[in-house]
């Protein structure tokens, strides 16, 4: 008889309680497995987690490149295939019979190692469907022990041993639930860009005031709004065209100020929520 192969789910969490009771109930019930890394969180996301029988979880301390603890949880996966997922996504219905339909096929009859799954990103009380918003492809499903995460920027993908095919359902993307929740993760990311910009030597002068606050950000704009079609999703696609391109002012000036006071960035208070 043929072992059952394994579906594990990995997440990790901080301060999730509000998201991570609606992703979980999207894949329970049919993974065998759920391992949450969680980063000491100071709300109810441990007490939500254990609820769920399938759950695994492992406490350790939040980093600022929360990229680590996401590979320490798909490092504890035992599973023949592993699904990476954030705490504000949803697996769609028509995804879950897409995985399951994969999952159960015999490895040699899979030509891939790994899988880019489409994105559905809420924005304003919508889902997106230009501006550059969709279908923003994820690699997510993977054989174990053929992918990882470099963990060296917060938008970047996990590096995949092998042939990487693409899914055609959705997962479904909670990350900005309010505006509010949106200028605050704005807050986390253009600190850490902030930094990164001061690792690079970026110079503070003329041409780099122009260029970060007039040049990359109206560039910005006319491509999400008008080359990508933002323009199609109305006013959500206007607002989110102009706050994207307002990242790079808002990370010069944290540049500047990380220059001005000759410290590095202390981002402990952006992370906080």
């Amino acid at each position: 008889m043929t072992k059952k192969k394994i579906l594990s789910v990995a997440i990790a969490t901080y301060n999730e309680e509000k998201n991570l009771g609606r992703c979980l109930d999207s894949i329970n019930g049919w993974v065998d497995e759920i391992i949450i890394v969680d980063g000491q969180s100071k709300d109810n996301t441990p007490q939500i987690a254990q609820k769920y029988s399938k759950v695994k979880l492992i406490s350790l301390p939040n980093p600022m490149m929360f990229h680590l603890n996401k590979q320490k949880a798909i490092d504890n996966c035992r599973g023949t295939w592993i699904l990476q997922l954030d705490a504000d996504e949803v697996v769609s219905p028509n995804l879950k019979k897409e995985i399951l339909s994969l999952v159960r096929q015999p490895l040699n009859h899979i030509a891939y190692r790994g899988f880019w799954i489409n994105r559905r990103n809420y924005f304003l009380a919508t889902f997106l469907s230009k501006g550059g918003q969709y279908p923003d492809p994820t690699i997510r499903l993977y054989q174990k022990g053929y992918a990882h995460l470099p963990c060296q920027s917060v938008h970047e993908q996990a590096k995949v041993e092998g042939a990487v095919g693409h899914l055609k359902s959705d997962l479904l993307h909670y990350a900005d639930i309010s505006f509010s929740r949106y200028l605050t993760r704005a807050n986390r990311y253009t600190t850490s860009l902030a930094q990164d910009l001061l690792d690079q030597n970026t110079p503070i002068g003329l041409l780099s005031f122009f260029n970060y606050y007039l040049l990359k950000p109206t560039a910005w704009f006319l491509s999400a709004f008008f080359r990508h079609r933002g323009y199609v999703d109305g006013f959500p696609g206007f607002v989110f065209a102009l706050f994207s391109a307002l990242r790079f002012p808002i990370a010069y000036t944290k540049l500047w100020e990380l220059n001005r006071a000759k410290r590095q960035s202390n981002s402990n208070d952006d992370w906080e929520s």
